[in-house]
């Protein structure tokens, strides 16, 4: 192994020893923050706790750096027993770290005798998958001049310029409690409410399956969970169930609420979007061709190879939606994700960690 590599392992070995698991996301400035601090010399670092264990470091170091240069890096990483292997790097719940973007770049190199010194700046954030995002909008909300931001997500070492968006939903459904020997009306019970919406919305999904744009088809749904009722000889009085969809980029995501939300008969008690990540590029689709060509001439400025869209949603598309030229790119494959034993390819480790480093050399002022 090389030996960026070799300390790029060392650096993830430390950080999936601390716990930031999500819930409880007991995180404070302390633990994996006060670490990633002593990483960074030479950095500017302001560290801020907003609240509910959503915690956010911003580094930043030179003045080229905070002004065309980003790095956007979430933190949960949970621990693990298994060792690294030959092959790739065994990691659970490991979350991603990411590269800024400038607009220009010489071939990625790295000496292991010295560390880069070149203007970058970073933003690692704790409340990536909370559904409320308050380190991205606290950073969003300062606009800071930045000409391009990657985010970093298991893309196979490839730059992804476009990806759905996502939507949480909260439905409640009210019936009348009585004993289940008696004839029920329909809508008495909650739950059958909630079986039957599921029905007719998995239907709904279907008739969609045609639907596509830019190599992306049908819609993504899925429920969640559901809550509801006392014991099998007792009708339920009430009901709770949570959702989720995954839209194209040319999904009218309000009428498609509506149409969910009239599914329900009789109608439902509570409906309550929870959250909303807009898809990437964000905006009409005028302007999110605008931004697909500027991200994808950033990463041809950066030698990325650019990849196919993908299922998975990710805070790139906040960036977007902000007004920023926002990219997707890291090692790794989704389908890792969220199993048990995750890894990734120490080879895919090995060209990304040379790749942010040879970017960031090349931004020395």
């Amino acid at each position: 192994m090389t030996a960026l590599l070799n300390a790029t392992l060392r650096h993830l070995r430390a950080l999936v020893a601390f716990d930031t698991r999500n819930p409880p996301r007991a995180i404070d400035g302390g633990g994996i923050f006060a670490y990633l601090r002593e990483q960074l010399p030479g950095f500017d670092c302001e560290v801020v706790d907003h609240g509910a264990g959503a915690v956010s470091l911003y580094a930043k170091r030179g003045r080229r750096g905070c002004c065309s240069t980003c790095i956007w890096t979430p933190c949960p990483i949970r621990r693990t027993g298994r060792p690294v292997r030959s092959s790739c790097a065994w990691m659970r719940r490991a979350r991603s770290a990411s590269a800024p973007a400038t607009s220009r770049v010489r071939r990625p190199r790295w000496s292991p005798r010295r560390a880069s010194d070149g203007d970058a700046a970073f933003l690692f954030t704790s409340d990536e998958e909370a559904n409320d995002p308050r380190c991205i909008a606290a950073f969003l909300a300062r606009r800071l001049p930045y000409e391009a931001v990657l985010v970093a997500e298991p893309t196979g070492a490839e730059a992804v310029l476009a990806h759905r968006g996502i939507s949480s939903v909260l439905m409640r459904f009210a019936g009348r409690a009585g004993h289940a020997s008696g004839r029920q009306s329909a809508g008495d019970s909650a739950l059958h409410q909630a079986i039957g919406w599921g029905a007719r919305a998995l239907a709904h999904v279907d008739s969609l399956a045609h639907e596509r744009f830019g190599g992306l088809t049908g819609l993504r749904f899925n429920v969640g969970r559901i809550e509801g009722g006392i014991k099998a000889n007792m009708i339920a009085p009430a009901a709770e169930l949570r959702f989720g969809f995954r839209p194209l980029p040319s999904t009218d995501v309000d009428a498609l609420l509506a149409r969910f939300r009239d599914l329900a008969d009789p109608a439902p008690a509570h409906f309550e979007e929870t959250f909303r990540g807009p898809s990437l590029p964000s905006g009409a689709i005028a302007d999110a061709e605008t931004r697909r060509l500027a991200a994808r001439d950033v990463a041809d400025a950066l030698g990325l190879p650019i990849g196919n869209a993908v299922d998975f949603w990710t805070e790139a598309s906040l960036f977007s939606q902000a007004g920023y030229t926002a990219l997707v790119y890291g090692p790794g494959d989704i389908a890792q994700a969220h199993t048990a034993d995750e890894w990734v390819a120490l080879d895919q480790l090995a060209r990304y960690a040379t790749t942010v480093h040879g970017i960031i050399d090349d931004a020395r002022a």
